[in-house]
């Protein structure tokens, strides 16, 4: 070690570890002090139960956990494979990938401030000087050639933790993107399941539909009939006509919405339109879970990964004001170089041709016009900006899981509404048509009995998919378990402390 090394490692080591981080230690926000998502007694354990496929009761278990694959709770093969597709294809969960894998890098990158810079250099150098400039007595010029070789060490002491508050601000900016990624997950497998149940909802509709035209046609017929032995007039016939045409005129928009549907799927697994193949999934073909996990308010914080990573730009806005202040405070720099100079290549390596060099700089702003002052102004007018949007996440969070259980007590009291209205409605047309048959019942009591039925269908079918799309709105709402999966990698062990 050369004469200055050792006495230049002590000071090194003493300003390190004297040194302090200014700014204010970023402490994450305590969760609300609230007893549930609902005021007491406002929401039942179990839901309503109806006699109809999809219209079994749920039960709300309160501090339960959520699976990391909550979608296998519906029990569809098809629906699961469509998610393993998005999950693989989807460009969006590509991009955010690709936006932590910046963000880990970013931090790697500012990690190495926290060492020395050392470069090394050669040159060799040709010159043509004048005698005269060297204070030689004889005139005239003369070519002589420079060699050198050294190591160059520069190092900035990180005296009032602006180095480690920068490191700390990207670390927290890496930690949000990763939950961003984590929120692009949740989404996407959300929408998924929305989109399938639309369809499926879509394709019922139509199927409803076509049975009720097909009823619509048996019921033309017969009016025909009639209309030929006397006992109905044109004018009937042509009122059942015009109900029949009425219901296969809606078929049209109920197929352009499902073509819709299927493209919209076709985007989430990152496929063209025309090569989506993915198969039909139908109503009939899901099963409602029963169990419903309704995890703590006070878990929710650290299970909603927009929650999550709102607090880490908060965290990062925080770190900010640290870097601001220590830009305001003395610099401390150490350089020093050591090498050999001489005329010829093979003599710089030789003890006669040694030089070095150590320099320790001090440098502190004294004015720059406000610049520095306003900056850290901005900094904590960030810092709030931040916490102002956490907040406003949570509240959110809170709300859509309120929103989801209210939603999923008023499914099941909407469907077993729906579904007595719908049997009732089938019985009352059943019976007028037979009354009309035998003459006791007037054409006009028909077109009554077969628009209430069709109204009632059509809505049963729609309260059926409206348990499920709010079943999967709720698993959203919660986290959707993503603490339970491992196909997202940290690339960082920072990230992930702190998981439900």
């Amino acid at each position: 070690m050369t004469p200055i090394g050792r006495p230049a490692v002590l000071a090194v080591a003493s300003f390190v570890l004297a040194a302090c981080a200014v700014g204010p230690d970023y402490r994450a926000p305590a969760a609300p002090h609230t007893p549930g998502f609902a005021a007491p007694g406002e929401l039942p354990e179990v839901t309503a139960a109806t006699e109809v496929a999809g219209g079994e009761p749920q039960h709300f278990a309160t501090g339960a956990d959520i699976p990391g694959q909550w979608w296998v709770l519906f029990k569809s093969p098809e629906l699961t494979a469509l998610i393993e597709r998005g999950l693989q294809h989807s460009p969006t969960l590509e991009a955010a990938q690709a936006a932590l894998r910046q963000a880990n890098e970013t931090v790697a990158a500012e990690r190495g401030s926290y060492y020395p810079s050392v470069t090394g250099q050669a040159q060799v150098e040709r010159q043509k000087a004048n005698g005269a400039s060297f204070g030689l007595p004889q005139e005239g010029s003369f070519l002589y050639t420079l060699n050198s070789a050294s190591v160059n060490v520069s190092y900035t002491l990180d005296v009032f933790g602006g180095v480690r508050r920068q490191v700390e601000s990207l670390q927290a900016q890496a930690d949000a993107e990763r939950f961003a990624l984590e929120a692009s997950y949740l989404a996407l497998t959300a929408n998924i399941v929305t989109a399938a149940v639309t369809e499926a909802s879509l394709r019922a509709q139509i199927d409803a539909t076509l049975d009720i035209a097909r009823s619509q046609q048996a019921q033309l017929d017969i009016t025909q009939r009639r209309v030929d032995a006397g006992g109905a007039s044109r004018a009937d016939y042509l009122q059942q006509q015009a109900v029949l045409e009425s219901t296969l005129a809606s078929l049209p928009a109920l197929r352009s919405q499902l073509a819709q549907e299927r493209n919209q799927l076709a985007a989430y697994v990152g496929e063209l339109p025309a090569d989506y193949d993915g198969g039909a999934i139908s109503l009939e073909g899901l099963t409602l879970p029963a169990e419903l996990p309704v995890s703590l308010p006070s878990k929710l914080v650290e299970q909603r990964p927009d929650i999550r990573q709102y607090a880490a730009l908060l965290h990062q806005a925080t770190a900010q004001i640290g870097v601001a202040t220590a830009n305001m405070l003395p610099q401390v720099t150490l350089t020093g170089s050591y090498g050999g100079l001489a005329g010829n290549f093979s003599g710089v390596f030789s003890p006669s041709a040694e030089v070095w060099s150590a320099i320790a700089g001090l440098s502190q702003p004294i004015f720059k016009g406000g610049q520095l002052i306003h900056q850290r102004r901005a900094a904590v007018a960030a810092a709030q900006e931040a916490a102002a949007n956490y907040q406003g996440t949570v509240l959110t969070a809170f709300q859509n899981v309120s929103n989801a259980l209210h939603a999923l007590q008023a499914d099941a009291d909407a469907l077993a509404a729906q579904t007595v209205a719908e049997h009732a409605a089938a019985e009352s047309l059943t019976l007028v048509q037979a009354q009309y048959k035998s003459g006791a019942a007037s054409h006009l009591q028909v077109l009554t009995s077969e628009q209430n039925y069709q109204t009632a269908a059509i809505n049963e079918v729609k309260a059926r998919a409206q348990r499920f799309a709010d079943t999967a709105a709720l698993f959203q709402a919660l986290g959707g378990g993503w603490w339970n999966r491992t196909d997202v990698a940290a690339n960082n062990s920072d990230c992930c402390k702190g998981r439900p």
